[in-house]
């Protein structure tokens, strides 16, 4: 073991606080808005009727009672810390009588099945064309790539996702035009269903991929050039060593560092990294329930979701801590 148990305890102590903080900030910030959501949901609804009814403030008040929201905001705030110790996110506000849980467990497997994918195939793709373009045992063509991988990484995705749209959906029409899956269709495990959504998801990814290679293939390539002029390259080289195992053994894994790190932040930011693409996309995901939950400004889906994502993003970095000495020999957490 590379590291001690007072730093994992001690690693594990700051996760826990981490948690805490952001969870009584995602608490407090939306409480600084004077909107009132659920007065703001009723009268929505009365409205599209046509009709208030006369025991409209009795009912508005009644509901505040229900959700918590008529009480002093110290006991609101120690009820939330105590919901969410017990994993209990409440009911949405705008979507009742749905719970947080329920809506964030529909749209979850969407989101991480797409960010998740792109993410890694971003990763996986910008990382090695970096290497490449750096490597000077490469082939030249590697080099011409950099200027368009340049232009894509400086766009948003989102940006993409609209080019994409009209020229590959609306113009040419090889994919649909957005969705998570076709008019009609019944979410299921068949074959047919599991077609139709990846048929529906290549237009997100492939704007996803496009403008999150760029990024990972310049940091590589940055990192490439810095590691060539290190000692242990030059020794390798002097000992005649294979070209492949120079370059991916000494160069790739030595480089591929500060890459695991931000692919670690960049895995946990999945949950929220896509939303103006999910909405322009029209996609089921987290991305568009959280824009839709401020939208609406409903508190406790807002909770949730935030609290999901900074969870996974604490979580994700303690796990990096642990496994730095694995990935790297010369990193040890051992009290000396």
């Amino acid at each position: 073991m590379r590291y001690s148990w007072s730093f994992v305890l001690r690693r594990f102590g700051q996760l826990l606080l981490v948690v805490w903080a952001a969870a009584t900030l995602n608490f407090f910030i939306p409480k600084l808005t004077p909107r009132n959501p659920l007065r703001e949901k009723l009268l929505a609804e009365a409205t599209r009727s046509g009709y208030i009814a006369p025991g409209f403030e009795e009912m508005v008040q009644a509901y505040e009672t229900k959700f918590g929201l008529d009480r002093p905001l110290w006991q609101q705030y120690l009820t939330y810390l105590g919901d969410v110790v017990r994993g209990d996110l409440g009911y949405s506000i705008a979507n009742y009588p749905k719970t947080v849980w329920e809506l964030i467990l529909e749209g979850l497997p969407w989101t991480i099945g797409l960010l998740l994918t792109t993410t890694l195939l971003a990763f996986l793709i910008g990382s090695l064309l970096g290497a490449l373009m750096a490597w000077p045992k490469a082939s030249h063509w590697f080099r011409y790539i950099l200027p368009s991988l340049l232009i894509f990484g400086a766009i948003p995705a989102y940006v993409i996702a609209l080019t994409l749209i009209y020229f590959v959906a609306f113009r040419w029409k090889l994919v649909p035009l957005g969705g998570g899956y076709s008019i009609g269709s019944t979410p299921s495990l068949t074959m047919s269903f599991i077609l139709d959504v990846l048929h529906h998801s290549i237009l997100p990814a492939l704007a996803l991929v496009l403008a999150g290679a760029g990024g990972w293939a310049i940091g590589m390539r940055g990192m490439m050039v810095t590691v060539q002029g290190e000692d242990y390259m030059t020794f390798a080289e002097a000992k005649g060593l294979k070209e492949w195992r120079l370059f991916l053994k000494y160069g790739v894994r030595n480089a591929l560092l500060p890459q695991v790190t931000s692919l670690a932040l960049a895995l946990s930011f999945i949950v929220s990294g896509s939303v103006l693409v999910e909405l322009v996309m029209g996609y089921p995901g987290l991305g568009t329930l959280l824009a839709r939950s401020i939208n609406q400004l409903d508190y406790f889906m807002i909770y949730g979701i935030v609290f999901v994502i900074v969870v996974a993003i604490a979580v994700t970095m303690f796990i990096m801590d642990m496994i730095y000495p694995l990935l790297d020999p010369r990193i040890s957490y051992e009290r000396h």
